[in-house]
């Protein structure tokens, strides 16, 4: 027998190994059956494979129904920590915290007041991390990475918010440092449409999608992740996708970043509430979607029109990206058709009318957690690059 042959048994083995945990880690439990069609091996490698890995511990099975017939179901065995997702926006704080299967054990929500401190907000971000571990029975040595989405344009090689005024008072704040030497543990920051997008990819609606926009609109306007060929599109500095940052009035208001009519201008949360500040006095951009969403004729005007105006833009994206799959979200998101039928409307009107397979539009999975979710998938993706891919979805850095 050759020298090399064991050799090469070991190479495949681990080669079809690797393929095994990618699927289950990108798409979850599934049958041995789904299993092979996913990755290609036969069935009987896979069930050689599955008895062998949760003999090792890394495999758990368990008996299911499928089509009727009796199958054999394969997760992941459930690993000891939880990783930490945070997104700061110009009003909300958001924290998710998961489980390495990427459940969900707590989830919170604190308000946050325009023009917030960051050395407050990161202060507040901490204490709710520790209050949510007591409240779920976990102890802050179980953290094993935590993920930073921020409401602005990040530049991706200085982990820092790229343009000024976006997210005031956040410029050029080092984020990672402070949560860094509180909890000792791994911290990434990004954009948090990108960890959206990275969300939906991996358990939301754009699962086994290898190329798709996300669009979520939020209380400072809208943004993009982009996925092409199961890659996130960051571009040279991490600004691919600031859709929001697109003129669309050459005469209109001066917007954050300093340019004029730009869409973010037409679709923040104090544009849109101020349509209706005659009739409806004050209102938020939750409440004006709560109103929209029982009927009121108003409230659903103002969001379809913001619809139209952020479908025109995001058409646009579609035409030089070529997505099989917009996936909306977000707090406008939140209006289900009142939002997406016009969305869908505008942007089908402005592309190729001949197209050989149209672009589909639909909601989120997550509607306004999929930054949060993602910061936790991205920073528990990244803790052991040997067992957990680390090519789908990283991008280039």
């Amino acid at each position: 027998m050759p020298s090399g042959f064991f050799g090469s048994h070991k190479s495949l083995r681990e080669a079809n190994k690797a393929k095994l945990l990618d699927s289950l880690y990108k798409f979850g439990a599934m049958t041995q059956v789904e299993l092979a069609e996913l990755t290609g091996l036969s069935a009987g490698t896979i069930s050689t494979l599955v008895r062998q890995m949760a003999d090792e511990g890394e495999l758990t099975t368990s008996n299911t129904i499928r089509n009727g017939r009796r199958a054999t179901q394969v997760e992941l065995a459930r690993q000891e920590g939880v990783s930490i997702g945070l997104t700061i926006s110009t009003r909300q704080l958001h924290l998710v915290i998961l489980d390495f299967t990427r459940a969900s054990l707590g989830e919170h929500t604190l308000p946050l007041a325009f023009g917030h401190k960051p050395d407050d907000t990161l202060h507040r971000a901490m204490r709710l991390i520790n209050e949510t571990l007591t409240t779920i029975g976990a102890q802050p040595d179980e953290i094993k990475a935590i993920g930073v989405g921020l409401s602005a344009p990040v530049n991706y090689r200085e982990k820092t918010i790229a343009i000024p005024g976006i997210l005031p008072g956040w410029e050029g704040i080092d984020v990672i440092t402070p949560l860094t030497k509180v909890f000792h543990v791994p911290v990434f920051v990004d954009n948090d449409s990108n960890f959206a997008a990275l969300c939906e990819a991996r358990v939301g609606v754009a699962a086994g999608k290898k190329n798709f926009i996300y669009v979520g609109s939020s209380y400072s306007g809208v943004g993009a992740g982009i996925i092409s060929h199961g890659l996130l599109m960051r571009g040279v500095t991490g600004m691919a996708g600031e859709i929001g940052h697109i003129q669309v009035d050459p005469l209109g208001d001066i917007c954050a970043c300093g340019n004029r009519g730009c869409l973010n201008t037409v679709v923040n949360e104090r544009r849109l509430v101020s349509l209706l500040s005659i009739t409806h006095g004050n209102l938020t951009l939750d409440s004006l979607v709560d109103k929209a969403i029982e009927g009121d004729p108003g409230c659903r005007r103002v969001i379809s029109d913001a619809a139209v105006r952020i479908g025109t833009v995001t058409a646009n994206l579609c035409i030089s990206i070529d997505p099989e799959l917009v996936v909306v979200g977000g707090t406008l998101a939140r209006a289900k058709e009142v939002f997406t039928d016009p969305f869908a409307e505008a942007l089908r009107r402005l592309l190729f009318p001949n197209a050989l397979t149209p672009i589909e539009v639909v909601p989120a999975r997550y509607l306004e957690t999929s930054p949060a979710r993602g910061a936790a998938i991205y920073a528990l993706e990244h803790l052991d690059s040997t067992v957990h891919s680390p090519g789908f979805l990283q991008g280039k850095k």
